[in-house]
């Protein structure tokens, strides 16, 4: 921090020595969009009063700073904000409000003025604050989830932390290969990684939902590599939130609604409030309350025996179909006796509920100067559950507590906050704007309803069933300086503009541990057998998992924009950074847009990027129970400075996987386009890709110890020799990936009459990710010579996390969607395809379990009205015609009803946990709560 606050005073003092910025009148002319003047158009000074309109031909004067922005609006136009830059004449062209396909975009490009997005050099989507709220969607990933075919979230079950913070993608990659924005400004990541099963496996991604959707003005996802633009993390492309920055008005919404099974309750309560600054600035505040109910779609346990065996597995003593029938008998009547509910598992959508604000403003100070701030806070708590323990399950219970077994609760608190402040000023014609911007995360776990099966149990001995079991949180601070200038005819250049900037960027993370309870081995063994540690769904984080890391980053850039003709744009930036723990790194890119036709034009990128490996991938260690082929397992996850990884076996002193340390991964980027804007209502864009990424960093399969009783020891034994996990997995750099596809927008406007319009929009994402090789200088892992599908190479990165690389996400995904107003009524129809997602077992011979999950149509609707001026209403439904995923097929040999099976089967497999969750919640396109519905009402004022 202390250098932090070091740059910023380094930073501040090379502001150039200029004379102040005065006042001064801007004239100009306002014309429609075919070249006639406007009259009566509002020309107002933004976040202020300050304003004038334009005479009958279209002209207007106002007195204005020389860094001001001016919006310019009228009834049945679209809106304009264009900074003033110090230029004396200033005019605008305004577009029909009903025709207007071409929204300015910010996103991707440093020119002191935007473009229409279907003029830029890269494809940038807009979603609308109006789109944000037209459905049913209440937080940002799901927004954006049913809007932009290349995004894609979806929420988790039964997935410790990742329940809590849903892990996005966009184009098919990870992630953390996405860099998220909040007005222009790097936004720090979520302390959680995703060490589970799920979409997003080793990745630490952006908690998108911690931002009030009442707060957003509109949505940019730039659908290009982007790191030579913006560092670290954009290589899949860009998502920037801009807030709302209104100087008056209030608006409120009210939401309910609840799935067609009547659980899933959505509550939420949101406010904006514009605020006017006497005329020199502007204060918009945002807060809102979201409290969300759980939803279970689970079947009845298959499981054979509940109380009777081991695990829920026939014993060998019951080795005859006459034997195992009798054993099920008596089992059965114990299941009716005790009242026992075979749908003991919840599979779906996590309870939560979330507090949080934002504030947006700025205000100028005089000679020039404005300041300006953002940022926000927010309070989420959630429950979700793990899976059930079974009342034979005794080295996970208490039985004294238990007797019916149990279904343990992870509990979360989530705290995020941020806050951007900074200052600009325009000298000698360049704009600087010095910022510093801090975001903090924070996720507490506790475990309720759950035991630590090795403690003491007995007469007289009361054993916790709630724990603290620790907590994450990551910290970012980064202070920015950017200069940019627009020149006009430049030498044979119509334009030129360039823009160079530095930036220092602190980041920390921390793992606390919980309490002694919630992780310690008590001792306890039932015949002779050990009994699991820690509590139960989650064993708390250890002393030796305490991290506090911090590392810094310095960076440098240049871009440079120009219009070489007016048929020819050409964009080129380059970036230089250094992390303090791996190294450093440079990118660049190019693009450009030209013109074959006035309404065709060709664009396209080729550029390198990379990602720098996370803090949390470093250095985040911790011991969870997770259930394989339906038995818990200890699984040990070991950060990447562990002797456990680094060390090699070939040291006779050390034994270790020998796994390099993590290293930047490192991605070049192609693009090609079409865009078309036929007649004034009908655009088109068609843009094609191609990134390949080198050194990926993923978390590795799980390497497990033999089972004694029929095999020798292995390597693994001789590495996990004295610890108390069955399993352990770690970060690496381990494979090499192509991802290719394709983007397609089409977008239609129909104006049907003076109190009608006809919104038609069309789009899709097609993509395919593939692992073109894998890597490892390990000599442990490369020599290892174990015949079959323990072979440690095998294990390094198996073919069930290669299939949730490759197939866990849609590979494709079309949104076709139309709005219809009239007067004020208004109709909103979407309906979205979701691609075929794969699953795959881990050991080739069990390939009998992989599966296909079939491509899904679901449809959302909304009707509203508006009843005043100031009062709107709606109702609607997401996923009006109660679509549900495949479920997981049953293994025919798994058939309960057959006892003449092998009982060593145990009526599991690796993918449904003794069928016991029978939709596939580890990967899933759309969830699976079914049809939703809802009502909605807005108040302006």
């Amino acid at each position: 921090m202390r250098q932090t606050l070091l740059t910023s005073i380094v930073c501040a003092s090379l502001l150039p020595a200029a004379a102040w910025a005065q006042t001064q009148t801007v004239t100009g002319r306002v014309t429609g969009p075919t070249g006639a003047a406007l009259p009566g158009v509002t020309v107002l000074e933004k976040g202020t009063s300050n304003g004038t309109s334009t005479d009958a031909d279209g002209r207007y004067r106002l007195a204005v700073p020389t860094s001001a922005t001016l919006i310019f609006s009228a009834i049945g136009q679209t809106s304009q904000e264009i900074p003033l830059n110090g230029r004396s004449v200033l005019n605008a062209r305004l577009q029909d409000a009903s025709t207007d396909l071409s929204e300015v975009v910010v996103t991707g490009s440093r020119a002191t003025e935007g473009r229409s997005n279907i003029l830029t050099t890269a494809p940038v989507d807009v979603i609308s604050a109006r789109e944000i709220k037209a459905f049913a969607q209440t937080d940002v990933s799901q927004v954006l989830t049913y809007v932009a075919p290349s995004f894609q979230s979806s929420r988790q079950a039964i997935a410790d932390g990742t329940d809590f913070v849903d892990p996005a993608s966009l184009r098919g990659l990870g992630p953390d290969q996405v860099l998220v924005l909040v007005n222009g400004k790097r936004r720090h990541n979520s302390a959680l990684v995703n060490i589970n099963g799920t979409v997003g496996r080793g990745s630490v991604g952006t908690d998108l939902n911690v931002i009030p959707t009442a707060s957003i003005k509109r949505i940019e996802v730039l659908r290009d590599g982007a790191s030579a633009l913006y560092g670290s993390d954009a290589i899949a492309g860009v998502i920037n939130i801009q807030l709302k920055d209104d100087s008056t008005g209030v608006t409120s919404t009210g939401y309910y609604g609840q799935t067609v099974e009547s659980d899933g309750k959505t509550e939420q309560v949101d406010i904006n409030v514009g605020i006017g600054l006497n005329k020199r600035g502007f204060l918009d505040l945002s807060g809102q309350l979201l409290n969300r109910g759980y939803t279970d779609r689970s079947f009845a346990d298959r499981t054979p025996l509940i109380y009777l065996g081991s695990g829920g597995a026939y014993p060998a003593s019951a080795n005859t179909e006459e034997a195992r029938r009798a054993l099920k008998a008596q089992d059965d009547a114990l299941v009716a006796a005790n009242g026992y509910d075979r749908r003991n598992l919840r599979v779906g959508q996590s309870a939560t509920r979330n507090f949080g604000g934002f504030l947006n403003g700025a205000y100028r100070l005089g000679r020039g100067y404005e300041v300006y701030l953002s940022g926000g806070a927010s309070y989420r708590t959630g429950k979700g559950s793990g899976f059930s323990r079974l009342p034979n399950q005794a080295t996970q219970s208490d039985l004294t507590i238990f007797p019916n077994g149990y279904l343990p609760f992870i509990n979360t608190t989530i705290y995020d906050q941020s806050a951007i402040v900074g200052v600009r000023n325009t000298f000698g014609g360049f704009a600087v704007d010095l910022s510093n911007t801090f975001g903090r995360n924070e996720l507490r776990y506790d475990v309720s309803n759950s035991v630590n099966a090795s403690l003491p149990q007995g007469p007289g001995i009361v054993n916790p069933m709630d724990f603290y079991a620790g907590r994450l949180a990551f910290l970012q601070n980064t202070t920015n300086l950017s200069v940019s200038r627009r020149f006009m005819d430049v030498g044979p250049l119509a334009s030129l503009n360039v823009a160079a900037g530095g930036e220092f960027r602190y980041d920390n993370f921390l793992i606390g541990k919980g309490e002694y309870a919630s992780y310690i081995n008590g001792g306890r063994r039932i015949n002779g057998a050990p009994t699991a540690s820690g509590a139960q769904v989650f064993p708390g984080y250890q002393p030796q998992d305490e991290v506090n890391k911090g590392r810094t980053n310095v960076a440098g850039y240049l871009d440079f924009e120009s219009d070489i003709t007016d048929k020819l744009l050409v964009h080129l930036a380059g970036r230089a950074e250094r992390y303090s723990d791996f190294g450093g790194n440079v990118s660049g890119q190019l693009g450009a847009r030209y013109s074959i036709l006035r309404t065709v034009a060709v664009r396209g990128s080729i550029g390198n990027g990379f990602r720098a490996p996370s803090l949390q991938q470093r250095y985040f260690t911790n011991t969870s129970t997770q259930f394989i082929s339906g038995l818990p397992n200890q699984v040990l996850t070991v950060n990447n400075d562990n002797p456990i990884v680094r060390n090699s076996f070939d040291d006779p002193s050390q034994r270790g996987f020998g796994v390099g340390s993590l290293k930047q991964e490192k991605s070049k980027n192609y693009s090609l386009g079409l865009t078309s804007s036929i007649g004034r209502t009908f655009t088109l864009t068609v843009d094609a890709y191609q990134i390949d990424i080198r050194d990926r960093i993923v978390l590795s399969s799980q390497f497990a110890k033999s089972n004694p009783a029929v095999t020798p020891p292995t390597i693994v034994d001789q590495i996990l020799a004295g610890r108390d996990v069955s399993r352990v997995q770690f970060f690496a750099n381990a494979v090499n990936t192509r991802t290719q596809g394709i983007d397609i927008v089409a977008n239609e406007r129909l104006p049907l009459g003076e109190n009608s319009r006809l919104t038609l929009t069309a789009a899709a994402n097609f993509n395919k990710t593939e692992v073109t090789s894998f890597n490892s200088t390990s000599s442990t892992i490369n020599n290892d010579q174990t015949v079959g599908t323990g072979n440690l190479q095998n294990t390094l990165f198996d073919r069930q996390q290669r299939t949730r690389l490759e197939y866990g996400n849609p590979r494709s995904k079309i949104n076709l969607s139309a709005a219809y107003t009239r007067g004020i009524f208004g109709v909103e129809a979407r309906t979205v395809r979701f691609g075929e997602i794969r699953s795959a077992d881990a050991n080739p011979a069990r390939a009998n379990l992989d599966q296909t999950f079939s491509a899904k149509w679901i449809t959302d609707l909304t009707l509203n009205a508006q009843i005043t001026k100031q009062i709107g209403l709606a109702i609607g439904s997401n996923n009006l015609f109660n679509v549900y995923p495949d479920k997981i097929y049953v293994n025919p040999r798994n058939d309960p009803n057959n006892f003449s099976v092998d009982p060593n089967l145990s009526y599991s497999s690796s993918l449904d946990n003794s069928n016991r969750g029978r939709y596939l919640y580890s990967a899933n396109q759309f969830g699976f709560n079914g049809a939703f519905y809802f009502a909605r009402v807005s108040v302006s004022l």
